[in-house]
């Protein structure tokens, strides 16, 4: 490293974020940059460390250890100290499709993993990477990646979220013809749609988008393959198959009065946000969905946040989110060491925002719901609630949550947004090409392996592991690229 003192010498900073009450006026970014000078310097902390954790990307305890793309992340850390801009944006691409995506959305856990972050700050990795990925489009450095010859193969992959847009890029580079299939209006997936456009900006998206384009990926929007187009008819028209669509089954809260008008599912809700601002080139902010509402946010997740802070936006009242699981500690417990993921407590963007708009913390803990009420026009006007308390189940010694009697309460509510998780993909999309689901509904493939039983269908990111992040469905789409290369040439040059 070219400062083997910096994690000594130079504090963690990252750039300027607008205060709560300045950025809930617009969904626009709030994420400010360091200057070049100060970024160097965060580069500098990385350090002479042994076992660089932070590029490992292996699982400890069911959870990620260090980044699952395997970023070189010394080097690149390294070179951003040197001001060697273009070298960096060099060392990221080896690896990485789209960093600008994961520099954005990503819970970096390359920086849960540093060493540097055992005794003091982790070193600002996230960052670093937006900054070099920002130099190198600034700089006519990401260019269309147009391949010299064409193999004449041609692969279809159906969806174009992170793990099918890798694949895509990497496929056509490599000489494939490569179409995407994407049911909504606009390619992106939940990238687009799943994702508020202050956390991601839908420009950063169409940027990429029109690279791929001029390389030569084509990209069909508003085609749902297995409702408007059969499997069968893709499987006349090309060599392979990619299953890459999204966790977009949303998991329901099956209690009484689930029937009443005004309870929607959040990736729902956040979809017709997102698109009545992309409709409206941001000129019209959808207030009606949720102005003077009081609103019930179920789930303490990543979208249970967005729909706070989208909601805030939105001009709510008033915002309450039930969060099922305790509390979790200020700082690590004994039993989650490093380099595991840290289980610790996070005040995320949104509830942020809800602390300074309303003077308190939204959450809720370990509560669920047991009852939606409705008045006589059958809108919703509240839930009933009870508090759970955690059980060790005598036979597996798990821990579950159980209802505590006695803590019955009732919340108001004239909006209710459902962020319980997801199921898994929409079945009827692997149905149509008469692929095997699992038991979670993922697209069954024999272990560590992309391919299905029918050698010419592949599957990659949610609809292959279930839900997950950005940066594991991007290497979901990398590694799957590479099998249906191999399968189509007999080698691989990806």
């Amino acid at each position: 490293m070219g400062k083997s003192t910096g994690f000594l010498d130079y504090e963690r900073k990252t750039g300027p974020v607008s205060a709560p009450g300045e950025r809930i006026k617009n969904f626009r970014d709030f994420h400010g940059a360091l200057s070049e000078e100060q970024q160097r310097l965060q580069g500098a902390r990385c350090m002479e460390c042994g076992v660089p954790f932070c590029q490992a990307g292996v699982m400890i305890a069911g959870m990620a250890s260090g980044c699952p793309l395997h970023n070189l992340v010394p080097e690149i850390n390294d070179l951003v100290y040197r001001g060697n801009w273009e070298q960096a944006y060099i060392r990221l691409s080896k690896t990485h499709c789209f960093p600008e995506f994961t520099s954005r959305v990503c819970p970096a856990l390359c920086e849960a993993a540093c060493t540097c972050g055992l005794h003091g700050e982790p070193v600002s990795t996230k960052e670093n990477e937006k900054a070099v990925i920002e130099y190198a489009f600034s700089k006519g450095l990401v260019k269309a990646d147009s391949p010299r010859v064409r193999t004449g193969k041609t692969v279809a992959v159906i969806g174009s979220g992170p793990a099918g847009l890798a694949a895509a890029l990497l496929l056509n580079r490599r000489g494939h013809s490569v179409t995407v299939y994407e049911r909504s209006d606009r390619p992106g997936g939940l990238l687009r749609y799943g994702i508020p456009n202050m956390k991601l900006e839908k420009g950063i998206i169409d940027r990429r988008i029109r690279l791929m384009e001029a390389a030569g990926v084509r990209f069909e929007c508003g085609v749902d393959v297995g409702r408007n187009l059969p499997g069968k008819e893709l499987l006349k028209k090309y060599d392979r198959i990619l299953l890459a669509g999204g966790a977009s089954n949303p998991r329901d809260i099956e209690v009484p009065g689930r029937d009443a008008k005004g309870i929607y599912f959040a990736v729902d809700f956040l979809k017709n946000v997102t698109k009545t601002l992309l409709d409206s080139n941001f000129k019209e902010i959808p207030h009606h969905l949720a102005r003077g509402k009081k609103v019930l946010v179920i789930g303490g997740g990543d979208t249970g946040n967005d729909c706070v802070g989208t909601v805030i936006r939105l001009g709510a009242a008033s915002v309450a989110q039930l969060e099922m699981m305790p509390k979790a500690p200020a700082g690590r417990m004994a039993n989650n060491p490093w380099p595991e993921w840290p289980k610790v407590l996070k005040t995320d963007y949104g509830q942020e925002e809800a602390i300074d708009r309303f003077g308190h913390d939204p959450r809720i803990y370990q509560t669920t719901v047991t009852e939606f009420l409705k008045n006589k026009k059958g809108d919703i006007c509240g839930a009933k609630t009870v508090q759970l308390a955690p059980v060790r189940d005598e036979k597996t010694g798990r821990m579950r949550m159980e209802p505590v009697p006695g803590t019955e309460k009732e919340i108001p509510a004239d909006l209710v947004l459902i962020a319980a998780g997801f199921l898994g993909s929409e079945s009827y999309s692997a149905e149509t090409f008469g692929v095997k689901l699992d038991g979670r509904t993922n697209v069954e493939t024999a272990p560590g392996s992309y391919c299905t039983e029918n050698t010419r269908i592949f599957t990659a990111g949610d609809m292959h592991r279930g839900q997950s992040l950005v940066v594991w469905a991007i290497a979901e789409g990398t590694e799957a690229a590479a099998r249906i290369d191999e399968s189509l040439m007999g080698y691989t040059g990806l």
